[in-house]
């Protein structure tokens, strides 16, 4: 789905970063193995380079049940870097480690099933693992949440679903979301118009470093009546 830039924040657990996935939500990390010794030499290996040394490690602790190792091989075998590698034994992991309830991977499913790489596209199945991804609370997710709600892609159109999800998002320090919930405030779209929400939202992405938001912020203030 088309979408503004989002922030990202440099998470303490180097999990693998999909082409499809972005930064790990607080939630997968908080239920991370950190001490795992196993875990962080399979990272260290992958980090260094020693991609087969990574893969069979990873593989090990994905049978063992670990979503992080799940997650990681998911990701070696979507780039190519394991012999063999199948978007098929991809998502095999990547349902283990989602169903286990791991937030990452179920955002992970989104994109991969709305990307096509599975050679097809099935976007209701895309939305369904985006609304437990948004649901567990990843910013991400809620804001893709937002944008199917709002074009009615792999969802029924609602306008006012929408702007929850948008909501979450930049509540959540999202910037694209603050932008977008901005305009719909600013032109009724799923919201009551309310031009001081509006530029409530604008003036919060401009501070979160959106470029166009300070503009906006600008023309809602100039446009306001002067004061009596």
């Amino acid at each position: 789905m088309f979408r503004r830039p989002t922030l990202r924040w440099p998470w303490a657990v180097p999990l693998l970063c999909l082409a499809l996935c972005g930064a790990a939500p607080a939630q997968d990390l908080a239920e991370a193995p950190q001490a795992d010794p196993a875990l962080q030499q399979a990272l260290d290996a992958y980090a260094q380079g020693r991609w087969a040394e990574a893969a069979r490690a990873f593989e090990a602790l994905a049978r063992q049940g670990q979503p992080v190792a799940q997650h990681d091989l998911a990701a070696m075998h979507l780039r190519g870097e394991v012999p063999d590698a199948s978007v098929a034994t991809a998502l095999h992991w990547l349902l283990q480690a989602a169903d286990a309830g791991f937030v990452t991977s179920q955002q992970a499913l989104g994109e991969l099933y709305e990307s096509g790489r599975l050679g097809w596209k099935d976007l209701p199945q895309a939305v369904a693992w985006y609304r437990r991804a948004a649901a567990a609370g990843s910013p991400q997710a809620q804001l893709e949440m937002g944008t199917a709600c709002f074009l009615g892609r792999g969802t029924p159109q609602d306008l006012a679903q929408a702007a929850q999800w948008y909501r979450q998002a930049a509540l959540a320090g999202d910037l694209g979301a603050m932008y977008i919930l901005a305009s719909m405030y600013e032109r009724g779209e799923g919201v009551d118009v309310d031009r001081r929400l509006a530029r409530y939202w604008y003036a919060a992405a401009a501070d979160a470093g959106d470029v166009a938001a300070p503009y906006k912020v600008k023309e809602l203030t100039d446009a306001e009546p002067p004061s009596p």
